[in-house]
């Protein structure tokens, strides 16, 4: 999501959303309708200027990470963690995971 993105960078940029604002030109509230997700497709020539300011690229504004960790629990990320070095294949994770559905499947 573009806001998710833009929040990170400005963020890590260490601007306040005024300053953002001040820096790239484009209004506080239009700035705060993308990071909450109020406004989901910003223009390009809004997304060029806080990708300038920010020193980015556009794309990094409009990537989304879908294998992001950020929001799962450290315990699933350190037990899919511990699945890879004990040599776990997807394949194998895969098909654990459809038995695991049949097994509750059956139960019901």
């Amino acid at each position: 999501m573009v806001g998710t993105a833009l929040k990170r960078l400005r963020l890590e940029k260490g601007y306040s959303i005024n300053e953002l604002s001040d820096r790239a030109g484009v209004s506080k509230s239009y700035l705060s309708y993308i990071e909450r997700g109020i406004q989901k497709n910003p223009s390009l020539q809004v997304l060029s200027k806080l990708a300038s300011t920010l020193d980015t690229h556009v794309e990094e504004l409009l990537e989304t990470n879908p294998t992001s960790t950020d929001n799962l629990d450290s315990e699933w990320v350190n037990l899919v963690e511990e699945a890879i070095k004990e040599g776990i294949t997807k394949d194998q994770f895969s098909c654990y995971l459809e038995f695991i559905k049949f097994k509750k499947s059956s139960a019901d």
